[in-house]
């Protein structure tokens, strides 16, 4: 999940030098797979299962009353689904991520949740490794995807919007030098520290680059910036 798709235009919270463990919501209708989800996340050291939740409505509810760095959905749940809970939490908690526990067979929701402002997607038998690193980018001002369904989603987003992928390359190519730097640290799965890192700037300034950059390609968080970043194959260039 890591290293494949970057987030939204959140503020960024220096989670890297924090003393306390990230905080988490997980929510998930079967049991067994919120409890495998949960043991996997809470071998790191540096994560916390703050709640859990078998809904949404319940989600909705815990997220309320806890303060949290990461919210894990699944995306089929009872009374409210997690698509309605995405919607809800980012009206009520904007400065939260929000990543979706999915499967292959729930291709016809991501669209739609990638418009709701998801960061990540996470499969339900990832790799423990791409969870927990995944959440720990999120909470990093990043998005994550698992490699599976970053190469997924682009097939499916290039597929089903050719034409925009089309006009999209030909707004890469008129991109500076530096916004092209931005666009596939981006794609990498960098967080706004880590481009600022790599490029010598300051959080700040990498900020205000990107919110040039977003109108410049037409789109409104960087979970689309990475999907154009795929498309137009700048994952292999340096800064």
């Amino acid at each position: 999940m890591t290293g494949n798709l970057t987030g939204n235009t959140l503020p960024d919270k220096p989670h890297q030098q924090r003393d306390s463990p990230l905080r988490v919501l997980l929510a998930d209708d079967d049991q067994l797979v919120r409890a495998g989800i949960a043991g996997i996340l809470s071998t790191a050291p540096d994560i916390v299962i703050t709640a859990e939740a078998s809904d949404g409505t319940e989600a909705l509810e815990l997220a309320r009353r806890h303060s949290l760095d990461v919210v894990v959905l699944d995306i089929q749940m009872p009374r409210l689904d997690g698509i309605r809970t995405l919607e809800q939490l980012r009206r009520e908690q904007p400065h939260v991520p929000v990543a979706m526990l999915t499967t292959f067979s729930d291709e016809a929701y991501i669209a739609e949740a990638i418009t709701l402002g998801a960061l990540g997607f996470f499969l339900k038998s990832d790799d423990p490794r791409h969870l927990i690193t995944g959440v720990r980018a999120l909470a990093g001002g990043g998005a994550a995807f698992s490699p599976r369904v970053g190469r997924w989603l682009v097939r499916q987003e290039t597929g089903a919007r050719f034409g925009r992928s089309t006009r999209a390359q030909s707004t890469v190519r008129e991109l500076t030098h530096r916004q092209r730097e931005l666009l596939a640290g981006i794609g990498r799965g960098q967080s706004n520290a880590q481009i600022a890192k790599s490029l010598h700037l300051s959080e700040g300034t990498v900020k205000q680059y990107l919110s040039v950059l977003f109108t410049a390609l037409g789109v409104e968080n960087r979970v689309q910036a990475a999907i154009i970043a795929y498309e137009a194959d700048l994952l292999n260039e340096r800064p």
